[in-house]
């Protein structure tokens, strides 16, 4: 008789579970960082994934031995233009202890209200409460959590993008005290949110998205399962588990054919090399491939994102950064070379 293996490596990842299509393009953050600034701002914004290319940089790691010289370093760039600020928004516990709207004041949109009439319907209802809303809102500022923004980006400034309905999403204000986020949220109502008002170079922010889909795949490329021998016994395929039951000390967990890809997941402590609004030192001479020129303010983040190309990403401060304080990065060179393979 052979000898009967009693055991063996479980095969695949039991985490990220469960592994199902994301309900949104553009997630929402579930949470935010509480920061002790003095001064309110806003905690997230909204960019594009254009591409990757490389810099060259000094580096700032004095544990390195390239401590003070230039090294190369993979970047992706995020185009992301002024995003329009439509309503404020206040939060406070109700009755089941939740939170829960309290009051929303809108701005005066202007132009801008054909592009917010694709996503809002009953616009018209919504603005006319606006100054009950605000009466409502200061008699209650005792039961207030938080503020928050609701902005829209702006499609129509990226020709690559080929569409013109916005894309709306909550950041939250943090920093101050609630006083001074009404009046930071009041003055920016119905007037745009550049990049550069929310983050600095050299910062680090999270990035939250949806990743690149795959379809519906088996347990050999969706888990890494290994293949079953083809020359022996397998008349039912290769390309399969070896049995449907549960795993040695992990009972709940049977790898299974499914969904890959296009899950939304969170990326933490991406730092910012750059942002600039100087288009020629980043744009190659035809285009970014699958995307086209950038045309607006852009950031280069270090290493690669999720999601493909043209994916709407929510930029967060970052809610457990490992530095409060990192320098402003020494950039020296920025590679225009068309990345076509």
């Amino acid at each position: 008789m052979g000898h009967r293996k009693l055991s063996s490596p479980r095969r695949g990842s039991a985490g990220l579970r469960p592994r199902k299509r994301s309900e949104e393009l553009l997630p929402s953050p579930r949470s935010y960082p509480e920061l002790n600034l003095p001064n309110p701002v806003a905690l997230g914004f909204v960019g594009y994934k254009v591409g990757m290319t490389h810099i060259f940089m000094i580096d700032e790691d004095r544990s390195s031995s390239m401590f003070g010289k230039e090294i190369y370093v993979p970047v992706t760039v995020l185009e992301t233009p002024p995003v329009y600020v439509l309503a404020l928004r206040a939060y406070g516990l109700d009755s089941k202890g939740e939170h829960s709207v309290i009051g929303e004041v809108w701005g005066d949109l202007g132009d801008f209200t054909k592009f917010v009439t694709r996503r809002v319907k009953g616009l018209k209802v919504q603005k006319e409460k606006t100054e009950q809303q605000l009466k409502k809102i200061e008699s209650s500022m005792d039961n207030i959590s938080y503020f928050r923004l609701l902005i829209s980006t702006q499609p129509h400034l990226i020709p690559a993008l080929s569409k013109k309905t916005p894309d709306l999403v909550e950041v939250q204000i943090g920093g101050g005290n609630p006083k001074s986020q009404l009046e930071y949220g009041l003055k920016l109502l119905g007037n745009t949110l550049s990049v550069k008002d929310v983050f600095k170079e050299g910062q680090l922010m999270d990035i939250i998205g949806v990743t690149k889909g795959h379809g519906f795949q088996g347990v050999i490329k969706r888990y890494g399962v290994q293949e079953l021998p083809r020359w022996h016994k397998h008349r039912k395929g290769s390309r399969k588990v070896g049995t449907k039951g549960p795993s040695l000390g992990t009972p709940s967990y049977v790898p299974q054919p499914g969904q890959m890809g296009f899950h939304r997941r969170t990326e933490y402590n991406k730092r910012i090399l750059k942002i600039s609004d100087d288009t020629k030192l980043i744009n190659p001479k035809g285009g970014f491939v699958r995307y086209g020129l950038v045309k607006n303010t852009y950031l280069l983040v270090e290493g690669s994102t999720i999601g493909s190309i043209k994916r709407p990403l929510f930029l967060r401060y970052p809610i457990r950064p490992y530095s409060t304080q990192l320098p402003v990065p020494k950039v020296t060179y920025m590679d225009v070379n068309s990345k076509q393979g």
